[in-house]
């Protein structure tokens, strides 16, 4: 099958892109990127704009959908950046991705992820997560991890002291608590693009947290 990818070069991103070129269930992954991605026979990975996403590339025309995209509000510089990079962006990629064929999508999502929740990034997570809902792909996946575990590009003050101390206290802590690696995250994606169940599913932080 032909999975899209987007988010390629972010922590949990970059496991999806090392774990689908490895499949043998994936023929092809095309991975739309800002910057050049190392060759691979089986990657395609597009230069584009997220901002004005070309409608009609043949490059759209996929099975699935794994969307990891994302940032953090303070790499963002504004809160109306952040909504534009984690709502507008992955909404934009599904819309398109689906008038062209895709049947399932895999959003990595959050825990906590609300629209009516009172934390902006939650609230954000749960409104993307109910426009997607309504898009009506055919299989459609939220995988809410808690805290990620893993070395990101840049430095996250509070995720490293999070990762302190959930790690020290993660065998006291119940399983929805615990670190989520960014591995076990990626193959929740991958496995849900690719199996394509129907309907609408939630995979919880407890499926993804980190044995102790």
């Amino acid at each position: 099958m032909r999975v899209l990818l987007v988010g390629a070069t972010g922590l949990v991103g970059r496991h999806v892109l090392a774990q689908a070129l490895a499949d043998p269930r994936v023929a092809a992954v095309i991975a739309p990127v800002r910057r050049h991605l190392p060759a691979h026979p089986k990657l395609q990975s597009p230069q584009v704009d997220f901002d004005r996403l070309p409608g009609d590339a043949p490059w759209w025309r996929v099975d699935a959908v794994i969307c990891t995209l994302g940032t953090t509000i303070r790499k963002a510089g504004s809160q109306a950046v952040f909504y534009r990079v984690d709502h507008d962006y992955p909404l934009g990629v599904a819309r398109q991705a689906q008038a062209h064929g895709a049947r399932a999508f895999a959003l990595n999502s959050a825990l906590g992820a609300d629209p009516a929740s009172r934390v902006f990034y939650n609230r954000v997570k749960g409104e993307l997560e109910r426009e997607l809902s309504a898009l009506g792909f055919e299989s459609l996946t939220f995988v809410r991890p808690g805290l990620i575990g893993g070395t990101r590009d840049e430095f996250r003050l509070g995720e490293r002291v999070a990762g302190v101390v959930l790690g020290a206290l993660g065998p006291l802590l119940p399983p929805r608590w615990r670190i989520n690696p960014a591995p076990r995250i990626a193959a929740a994606l991958l496995d849900a693009a690719i199996d394509a169940l129907p309907g609408v599913h939630v995979v919880g932080s407890e499926r993804l947290a980190e044995a102790v």
